[in-house]
C-alpha cells in the first residue's frame, strides 16, 4: 500500500513538472480604451485574420489577442533569461525579442542576450513572419528552452531583430511558442514539442489545455499528459483533416435544432492563439442576424441573456458553446466574440475554434495518433 502511495506521488510531482500556468491579463482592447487610443489605433491597424492560415507562411495576426490574453512563461538560455510567451497552436515558431532589436516594441519587453548564454550557438539562417500588422525578422540560433521543468537542449528559436510598428509594444507577451506541426514552420525550424517527442522528455506524444473563464486562475498547458480531474465527463476524439495546424472537419453549426452555418460541412481550426470564433464573412452576417446582432457585432446586453447555445457538429457529436461563452461583456457592453474571416481552402470554408470554444472544454493536442480530445467541462 505504502509503495502504490510513494509510486502516485511520484507520478503526480512529475506530472506538475510539465505543467504551464498560464495567467490572464487586461486584454489589449481593455488597455487601449483605458488609455483612449482603442478608435486611433484600431483605424492604424487593419488587418486580415485569413492571412494566418494561407499554407507556406507563417503568419500570426497578433489583433487575435484584443479580447482575451492567456501567458505563460518559458526561459533561454545558461543561466536561463525568463520570457511571457503565448502558447499558439495556430503556429509552430519558437520567438523571443532579442538585444539586437532597436524597435520600440523590443525595448519594453524582455530580450535575449545570447552573450550572457553559455551554451548559446549562433547560425546565419534568418527569420522572417509576416503579420496582420506587420512583421518581425530576425536570425536563428540554439540553446536550451525550459517549459514548466522540461530542458529542451539545442532548440532552434527565433531572435527578433525587427518588429516595426507600435502594435507589440502594447502587448503583455514578449514572444511566441507554437505548437502546430512543423510543415508549417517558417524556414524548416523544428518546433519546441516535437524536439521534446524526439528527445523523450514526455511521457505521451500529446499536451492538453485547460483556459479558465473569466477572471478566475488556474489556466494551463500540460505536456505529455491528460489531467484526469478534467475528463470525468468523458473524452470524444476527433480525427485530423490535416497535419498542418490542428485542423478537423465539422458537419454543421446550428441552435434551436435548425443548421444556421456550415450546412454541407467545413473545416475548423482549433487554435489558442485565436480569441474569438473566426467565422466565413457569408456565415457571419447569417448569425448576426439572427442573433439579433448589429453588423458590428453589438447587441443589447438583456437581449444577450435570452440568446441560444450555439451547437458544433464534429465527428457525429454535438458541442454545445453557450451565450455565456461567446457574448463578451466590458464596462456595460455586450458584443459577441465572433469575426469574419474567409479563407479558400480545396475542403470549402474554414472556421478558427478559438478561445471562446476552448474555454468550454479541456482539449487534448494528440501527436500520436493525429486526434484531438474534448471534454466538456
Amino acid at each position: 500500500m505504502k509503495l502504490l502511495l510513494l509510486l502516485a506521488l511520484v507520478g503526480l510531482a512529475q506530472g506538475l513538472l510539465t505543467r504551464v500556468p498560464l495567467r490572464r491579463t487586461k486584454s489589449l482592447r481593455q488597455r487601449l480604451q483605458e488609455q483612449g487610443l482603442l478608435e486611433s489605433f484600431l483605424e492604424q491597424h487593419p488587418y486580415n485574420l485569413a492571412a494566418k492560415y494561407f499554407p507556406g507562411i507563417a503568419v500570426e495576426p497578433l489583433e487575435n489577442y484584443m479580447d482575451d490574453e492567456y501567458f505563460g512563461t518559458i526561459s533561454i538560455g545558461t543561466p536561463p533569461q525568463e520570457f511571457t510567451v503565448v502558447f499558439d497552436t495556430g503556429s509552430s515558431n519558437l520567438w523571443v525579442p532579442s538585444v539586437f532589436c532597436s524597435s520600440p516594441a523590443c525595448r519594453n519587453h524582455n530580450r535575449f542576450n545570447p552573450a550572457e548564454s553559455s551554451t548559446f550557438l549562433s547560425t546565419n539562417d534568418t527569420l522572417f513572419i509576416a503579420y496582420g500588422t506587420g512583421s518581425m525578422s530576425g536570425i536563428l540560433g540554439y540553446d536550451t528552452v525550459n517549459v514548466a521543468g522540461i530542458n529542451v537542449r539545442n532548440q532552434i528559436f527565433g531572435l527578433a531583430e525587427t518588429e516595426p510598428g507600435d502594435f507589440f509594444y502594447y502587448t503583455p507577451f514578449d514572444g511566441i511558442l507554437g505548437l502546430a506541426f512543423p510543415s508549417i514552420a517558417s524556414s524548416g525550424a523544428t518546433p519546441v514539442f516535437d524536439n521534446m517527442m524526439m528527445e523523450n522528455l514526455v511521457d505521451r506524444h500529446l499536451f492538453s489545455v485547460y483556459l479558465s473563464r473569466d477572471s478566475r486562475s488556474g489556466s494551463f498547458v500540460l505536456f505529455g499528459a491528460i489531467d484526469p480531474f478534467y475528463t470525468t465527463k468523458g473524452i470524444s476524439w476527433i480525427p485530423l483533416s490535416a497535419e498542418t495546424y490542428w485542423q478537423i472537419t465539422m458537419e454543421s453549426v446550428s441552435f434551436k435544432g435548425v443548421p444556421v452555418a456550415c450546412s454541407s460541412g467545413c473545416q475548423a481550426i482549433v487554435d489558442t492563439g485565436t480569441s474569438l470564433l473566426a467565422v466565413p464573412i457569408r456565415a457571419l452576417r447569417n448569425l448576426m442576424s439572427q442573433l439579433g446582432a448589429s453588423s458590428s457585432g453589438e447587441i443589447s446586453c438583456e437581449a444577450a441573456n435570452n440568446l441560444p447555445d450555439l451547437i458544433f457538429h464534429i465527428h457525429g457529436k454535438e458541442f454545445p458553446v453557450p451565450p455565456r461563452a461567446y457574448v463578451l461583456r466590458s464596462n456595460g457592453y455586450c458584443t459577441l466574440g465572433l469575426q469574419g474571416m474567409d479563407v479558400p481552402t480545396e475542403e470549402g470554408e474554414l472556421w478558427i475554434l478559438g478561445d471562446v470554444f476552448i474555454r468550454e472544454y479541456y482539449v487534448i493536442f494528440d501527436r500520436a495518433n493525429n486526434k484531438v480530445g474534448l471534454s466538456r467541462l
